[in-house]
């Protein structure tokens, strides 16, 4: 039995370790604790794979099955950080169930929740209520009422509840999500093709490089900018962008050195007058 449990996990099956929830709540506190880590390459994916490094290899018991889970959250990944534990508990929970089998859903899972989350987490726990919350005790304190301050202290006991109790909340809305909607879970792949359309806008509608280059044959002009504009749109900024993605993806290039090279190589051919 026992060599056919070994067998079982290096096949990428999970050990059949049940997830308690002290894993979860130090999984929790050490998310907190570390998703101030941020670099350009990854963003918050060594504070993901730092918090649930513990819980993972409780899941994975052989050494390989275990590196290549940690690999496959230490990727980009970044978010509100409160809300963003919601969906680390969920995707411990399909661990806890299919092991390696889950990691191209939880990919998915937290590149199709990732944008929503920052969108309704900075707007609305970040900002509209600390604020209106934060107008009303200010007042009522400016006005001799202490309860204004109740109310604040309240409000900060709320918050801190919800981000300590966060990674849990997810793990036991992510066990309905393996077992009530497994069947749909390949239906997120969606919502990173639609995550992904989303950057192809962006490539055209943010990135602003032209070529200004132009020659002239005696009293005719032809400007290079138009030229590419009907062959391809956005041409360059395509260009740039993918020969970005190449290095990155292909020849493993460092984030920082990535944007360091784009600065330098933007000044000197705008100073060349090759780029605009």
């Amino acid at each position: 039995m026992e060599n056919e449990n070994i067998t079982a996990v290096a096949e990428g099956k999970p050990s059949g370790y049940k997830v308690t929830k002290k894993d979860l709540r130090n999984a929790n506190w050490r998310w907190l604790m570390s998703v101030c880590t941020f670099n350009y390459q990854t963003q918050q994916g060594a504070s993901v794979a730092y918090a649930l490094s513990p819980v993972l290899r409780k899941i994975y018991t052989n050494d390989e099955d275990y590196k290549q889970a940690l690999n496959n959250h230490f990727r980009y990944y970044n978010t509100q950080p409160w809300l963003a534990a919601i969906i680390l508990g969920a995707c411990v929970a399909m661990e806890e169930r299919d092991g390696l089998a889950a990691a191209d859903a939880v990919q998915d899972l937290k590149i199709g929740t990732m944008g929503p989350l920052a969108g309704v987490g900075d707007s609305l726990l970040m900002t509209m209520i600390p604020t209106i919350m934060g107008s009303i005790a200010a007042y009522m304190a400016i006005e001799g009422n202490p309860v204004g301050a109740g109310i604040w202290f309240a409000l900060i006991l709320a918050i801190f509840w919800v981000r300590m109790h966060a990674l849990e909340f997810g793990y036991k809305q992510g066990v309905k999500l393996v077992t009530d909607f497994s069947e749909k879970l390949p239906n997120l792949t969606a919502a990173s093709v639609l995550g992904l359309t989303v950057v192809g806008c962006l490539i055209a509608s943010v990135i602003g490089v032209t070529c200004p280059i132009s020659f002239s044959f005696g009293d005719v002009s032809m400007e290079i900018q138009p030229l590419l504009d009907k062959i391809l749109p956005a041409m360059i900024p395509a260009a740039i962008t993918g020969s970005a993605y190449y290095l990155l993806t292909k020849k493993n290039a460092s984030m920082t050195a990535l944007i360091l090279v784009v600065i330098v190589l933007a000044m000197v051919a705008s100073a060349a007058g090759i780029l605009a």
